[in-house]
């Protein structure tokens, strides 16, 4: 019998795509039995510390790779080592949200959504996967050694990441959508587990790398000429081009 009810819906199954799953069925059909709720799934160290690595080869690094490679590798008729980097990052990102279950959770949903479903931005990706992030034991809503370790490199590079001004808009109101939801789940008594507790962690430490940075530079007139709109979040790059390279 629990095998049949798993083939007639995939996202009962384990994993944090059945804890997606979950929340979405909650969402249109009431809330989750006990038993659905008190699992939580464990610590996906594998699935961060590839994401964390992505990022900062793939994103980072690749303005310091277009620095380092000669030119003439690349004519100019030819993509760019950037060009290298930008093409891997959208071919690899995709088989790592595999990992989380996520194609059977497109393919499960995609009566309700459609294909548009694979054109959502990487933040509403983020948020669905942290949606089913809920666990009704406190006990498991710890995070383990290794995520502890991973916060702060993950972080720095959502700060690298929301300091490109384009992207603050979106990151902030996700970050404020997840505590929106943090709060709402616990007047039902669940908790974040390990992995929502990681990502939510990450968001916080980049609000807080963001606004000591937007803090730092304030009242500095050349980064106050360059970025003249309401938001104004210098990026890293603009501050490295005019106070520090000029200085050498």
């Amino acid at each position: 019998m629990e095998a049949a009810r798993r083939r007639q819906h995939p996202g009962a199954a384990g994993g944090p795509g059945a804890q997606l799953g979950a929340s979405f069925l909650q969402a249109r059909h009431g809330s989750v039995s006990p038993e659905e709720a008190a699992h939580a799934a464990p610590f996906h160290l594998d699935l961060w510390f590839y994401f964390m690595l992505q990022n900062w080869v793939l994103d980072f690094g690749r303005p310091i790779a277009m620095l380092v490679f000669p030119l003439e590798w690349f004519p100019l008729n030819k993509p760019s080592v950037g060009d290298y980097f930008h093409m891997a990052y959208n071919v690899i990102t995709p088989f790592l949200l595999l990992k989380i279950d996520s194609f059977e959770l497109l393919y499960y949903y995609d009566e309700y959504l459609g294909h548009c479903m694979w054109y959502i931005p990487f933040f509403l990706i983020l948020f669905m996967y942290f949606s089913g992030c809920f666990t009704a034991s406190k006990a498991e809503s710890l995070m383990p050694g290794p995520a502890l370790l991973l916060v702060a490199p993950s972080g720095l590079y959502y700060w690298y990441l929301v300091t490109e001004g384009q992207i603050f808009i979106l990151f902030i109101f996700t970050f404020f959508a997840m505590l929106a939801l943090v709060l709402h789940q616990k007047r039902k008594g669940l908790f974040l587990d390990s992995n929502g507790l990681f990502l939510f962690s990450s968001f916080a430490l980049t609000l807080l790398l963001v606004a000591l940075w937007v803090a730092w530079l304030w009242n500095d007139p050349v980064l106050r000429k360059k970025y003249p709109g309401v938001i104004y979040v210098p990026e890293p790059w603009a501050f490295y081009t005019l106070h520090v390279s000029s200085r050498h």
